[in-house]
């Protein structure tokens, strides 16, 4: 996986999953959101709105140095300010008139194009070092963001020793939801992958519940247990059913879980040692992705990864680099297009259209890869893509 948002992901299938997972575990208040008068704001509100801050970056005081990375999309700077009424109207323009569409499909195709190319890197290649690809995806990140900065495209804030110290358990979950990611994704197609990441938004709620004293009304409780069906009926039926790859795929929905509320829980103090007060997107895409070397380093060591890499004669073939290096941008380019999305529309239709998403990925995993499918299977595939969908309305709600 790749440079993800929160660092956030998105696990080899999963850095637009975890984003929208992100978006979806929280109550949101849409931009412009305002207590009733005389209404006492609640605990949990508070963070709600702590957490939506990350994704509403403040690009005006950067709007000198953003300008040319945004406008290298298709978009000014203007276009990507905070969203004005939620999903309400913008100002008035071409770019404004065709920038959700855009930033829309740009995300779409990064994260479902991420999803795929590994899927092609770990299968069709047979590359059977999950952890080096993971390592060589986030150093692509580090590389490219580092000279994105160099050049002032992105502003990045200055890491030090505190602020290392206080990520590092966050970073140690988030390397083991990138790597249990890489290895489900190559033993189990992609449809059963997103099926069974529904799972997480279970575990995360009740983490929610236990930890932050949050409720989740009727209609979400209904959602996630019609996922429960779906995930059950789904493996009961999966003909390409393989024991080790829904094992790494249960571990990754733990893991997403528990990096989700960690990162809710030290967020915060995060902010509090950086010279700004805040942590935005890419900062968080660089501390992730540049903590997650050395352990990467650590666990080819300590799984002889390294004797497979200089064996194996798929690293002489340059469309596996090629496949491998276009997954690691892409993965990267999920930040910046989820981002620029979020500021076009708001939660609620970066949510749905999130949800919405995962229905050509899981088709096209079926088709492109050639999945051996039963009618139950099929079914159970669909009724898992609903009851995402409805989970995403009931969030709504």
């Amino acid at each position: 996986m790749t440079a993800r948002f929160f660092q956030l992901p998105e696990p080899a299938c999963g850095m637009s999953d975890f984003k929208l997972d992100v978006v979806l575990g929280q109550d949101f208040p849409e931009p412009g959101f305002r207590p009733e008068k005389g209404k006492t704001i609640s605990g949990a509100e508070k963070i709600n709105a702590a957490v939506y801050k990350i994704f509403s970056v403040n690009f005006a005081g950067r709007r000198a140095k953003s300008d040319g990375f945004f406008r290298g999309n298709g978009a000014d700077s203007d276009s990507l300010g905070l969203p004005n009424g939620g999903d309400g109207k913008r100002e008035h323009g071409s770019g404004k008139k065709y920038g959700p569409l855009i930033s829309g499909t740009a995300y779409c195709i990064s994260s479902c194009g991420m999803i795929l190319l590994n899927k092609i890197a770990l299968s069709t290649y047979n590359f059977n070092a999950g952890i080096s690809l993971m390592f060589y995806q986030n150093l692509i990140s580090c590389l490219v963001v580092a000279v994105l900065s160099l050049s002032g495209v992105v502003s990045v804030e200055k890491l030090n020793w505190k602020l290392v110290r206080v990520w590092i358990p966050v970073n140690v979950i988030f390397v083991g939801m990138l790597v249990s990611g890489m290895y489900s994704l190559k033993h189990i197609n992609i449809a059963m992958v997103t099926i069974l990441k529904n799972v997480t938004n279970i575990i995360t709620a009740i983490g929610e519940l236990y930890i932050f004293r949050k409720h989740q009304n009727q209609k979400v409780w209904t959602a996630m247990f019609l996922m429960i069906i779906s995930a059950i009926s789904g493996g009961i039926t999966d003909l390409s059913f393989d024991s080790m790859g829904y094992t790494w795929q249960i571990m990754n929905c733990i893991l997403t879980a528990c990096y989700s509320l960690t990162l809710r829980k030290v967020m915060d103090t995060a902010k509090q040692l950086t010279r700004s007060g805040s942590l935005n997107e890419i900062s968080m895409v660089l501390l992730n992705n540049l903590l997650s070397l050395p352990f990467g380093i650590i666990l080819i060591l300590l799984f002889d990864e390294w004797e497979y890499i200089i064996t194996t004669d798929v690293i002489k073939l340059p469309m596996f680099w090629v496949v491998a290096t276009a997954s690691g941008l892409l993965g990267l380019a999920i930040s910046f297009t989820s981002l620029w999305f979020l500021h076009q529309t708001g939660p609620t239709t970066y949510s749905l259209v999130g949800s919405l998403n995962k229905i050509p990925l899981s088709f096209a995993g079926l088709l492109l890869f050639k999945v051996p499918l039963s009618l139950p299977n099929l079914f159970s595939i669909l009724f898992g893509l609903f009851a995402g969908i409805f989970f995403a309305r009931a969030k709504m709600s």
